[in-house]
C-alpha cells in the first residue's frame, strides 16, 4: 500500500528543462564551451549537474559558482513567468495529498525550489522538501528519495514516486519506491529503464487516474474467524 507520494520537480511538475539548459549553456559559453544536444541529454535528471557544467569550463569555474550563477538566472526566469506548472501537475499534487502526505525530491538548489513552490502555491502542502545541496549523491543514487521518505516518516517501500527522467526513475526505484513515470515530452524511456515504473503516462493530466489507482488501498483477502 502506498502511504505517501514523493514528486520530482523539474519537467515533472513544471516546464523548466529548456530554461535550465538555456542558463547552463550561457554559463558554459562564457567559459568557451559551445553547448550542444548531447549536453541537453546529459543535464536531464542529472543530480550532479553543477559538476557536469563546471567540467565543460576547462577548470575556469567550480560547481559552487555554477550553482550560484545559474540559480540566480533561473530566479529571473521564474520572475519573468517563463517557468510554469505543466498542465494537470498541480492537480496531481492535490490528488496525492488527498491520500496521504506529499514530499518533493529535487536535484535543484533550495533557493530555486522554494521560489517555484511559492509561485505554484504548493509550499505549505509538502511534508518534506529535499533539494540538491542536501544529499551527497545526486540522482540516479537513491539518497534524495530516501531522505524525503525519512522526513515524511514513511518507509520508502510505502511511497509512490512521480518522475520524468531516466535518472530520476532509477533513483526512486533504487530507494525501493514504486514509480509513476511521466517521461518529458512523452518520449519513450530507454530500454534499460522502461521496466522499472509501475505505471506510465504521456503527461501529467493523463497521469491523474493512474495516480489515483496507485494510491487507493485495495481490499485485502477476507479473513474468516475460526468457528467453535
Amino acid at each position: 500500500m502506498h502511504r505517501a507520494t514523493v514528486f520530482d520537480l523539474d519537467d515533472t511538475l513544471i516546464d523548466s528543462g529548456d530554461a535550465w539548459a538555456r542558463v547552463c549553456a550561457a554559463f558554459a559559453a562564457r567559459h568557451g564551451h559551445r553547448w550542444g544536444p548531447a549536453d541537453d541529454v546529459a543535464l536531464h535528471g542529472n543530480g550532479g549537474w553543477p559538476a557536469y557544467v563546471a567540467g565543460l569550463c576547462g577548470g575556469a569555474a567550480g560547481p559552487a559558482e555554477v550553482v550560484e550563477t545559474c540559480t540566480t538566472a533561473m530566479a529571473c526566469e521564474i520572475a519573468a513567468g517563463r517557468v510554469r506548472a505543466l498542465p494537470g501537475a498541480v492537480d496531481l499534487v492535490l490528488e496525492a495529498e488527498r491520500h496521504g502526505p506529499v514530499g518533493l525530491a529535487s536535484a535543484s538548489p533550495r533557493r530555486y525550489v522554494l521560489a517555484v513552490l511559492g509561485k505554484l502555491g504548493l509550499a505549505g502542502r509538502l511534508r518534506a522538501v529535499v533539494c540538491g545541496e542536501e544529499v551527497t549523491r545526486g540522482k540516479p543514487a537513491p539518497d534524495a528519495y530516501l531522505l524525503a521518505a525519512a522526513d515524511i516518516g514513511v518507509p520508502a517501500s510505502d511511497c509512490l514516486a512521480v518522475e520524468d527522467s531516466p535518472n530520476g526513475i532509477r533513483s526512486a526505484a533504487a530507494a525501493g519506491m514504486s514509480v509513476l513515470a511521466i517521461p518529458r515530452g512523452g518520449a519513450p524511456l530507454p530500454a534499460a529503464v522502461a521496466h522499472l515504473p509501475a505505471a506510465q503516462a504521456p503527461d501529467a493530466a493523463a497521469a491523474l487516474p493512474l495516480l489515483t489507482r496507485l494510491l487507493t488501498p485495495r481490499p485485502g483477502p477476507l479473513v474468516r474467524e475460526a468457528g467453535p
